[in-house]
């Protein structure tokens, strides 16, 4: 399942949600996708799951235009918006069983594949309840076990975590998990980077409509922070440490984090390796010595400017 979009362009009446952004991913990945409010990313979704169309540009999924053949897409993919509509007399299993029809199962298919999603995502004791009656937690599982019912490929979700509480957002990212593990693509829009950074491969940064950043996370950290960072924990002397490392020529900057100091370098693999050579020479003891990998907030603090639309 390759996704790839190019020169994507949407306008509502002056203002450009997306700007002509282009970016893609492969098959079994989990593809966080970054921006503040107002950046374009409900709009993107919402083209990807052939609910909007472009104002220009277009987006393939495995080589289909969504605008050209968006009945064909719609069967591929699975769209978790941010809020489930709630129909307030409409059980768990009805409701399930209605988009299982909408989708064409139907006999004993049909009635599989709602066991199926029904057991994955644990709403096996709320079959029988209806969806006024559920947690936001709950009803965030009935819309991925929707998303899923027909067995799509490819799974877009809208902030999908917002509002749940900490025990709903880590059951949910442990489902993500289990799916992308099944190989399902995974698309997903939030705000919580924290447990983006935990889960996703790769990253797609907008900001006001436009492309800022795409990639692998960590090929992304390197560019927008134009080093690597390292923890370095002296057995003492953290203060003269640190005022060595700010001098040091590959250094970006220092500062001390604890017992420990942190310091940003250029280069590569051997300008670390120089570094720690030449801080044994001066006599300082070191006890550990690692690198630190980049969280989706540090790059996205880094590579944005906090502008919206």
């Amino acid at each position: 399942m390759k996704v790839r979009v190019e020169r994507l362009t949407k306008h509502f009446g002056r203002t450009r949600a997306v700007d002509g952004i282009s970016f893609g991913f492969e098959s079994g990945q989990i593809v966080g996708f970054v921006g503040p409010n107002g950046a374009g990313k409900t709009t993107t979704l919402r083209i990807l799951a052939t609910l909007e169309e472009p104002t220009a540009g277009d987006a393939f999924v495995d080589g289909r235009s969504v605008t050209q053949y968006p009945e064909e897409i719609r069967r591929e993919i699975g769209f978790v918006p941010d809020e489930m509509p709630i129909y307030a007399d409409t059980t768990v299993v009805e409701y399930l069983d209605f988009f299982a029809r909408a989708f064409g199962l139907s006999g004993r298919r049909r009635t599989a594949a709602i066991e199926n999603v029904v057991e994955f995502t644990n709403l096996g004791d709320l079959r029988d309840k209806t969806l006024n009656a559920l947690s936001r937690g709950m009803r965030q599982r009935v819309s991925l076990a929707r998303a899923l019912v027909h067995d799509p490929s490819l799974l877009l979700l809208d902030e999908p975590a917002s509002g749940l509480d900490p025990r709903a957002r880590i059951e949910l990212r442990e489902l993500l998990r289990q799916l992308a593990e099944r190989g399902r693509t995974i698309f997903i829009s939030s705000h919580i980077l924290t447990e983006l950074t935990e889960m996703c491969a790769s990253v797609v940064i907008i900001e006001k409509g436009r492309l800022v950043e795409s990639g692998k996370v960590h090929e992304v950290a390197r560019r927008s922070a134009g080093g690597r960072s390292f923890a370095v924990r002296p057995v003492e002397r953290l203060d003269d440490l640190v005022r060595f490392l700010l001098e040091w020529p590959t250094a970006r900057n220092a500062r001390a984090a604890g017992r420990e100091a942190r310091v940003e370098l250029e280069g590569d693999d051997r300008d670390a390796a120089a570094l720690l050579a030449e801080l044994i020479r001066r006599g300082f003891s070191i006890a550990e010595f690692r690198p630190l990998q980049a969280g989706l907030e540090d790059v996205f603090l880094s590579v944005t400017k906090g502008d919206v639309q």
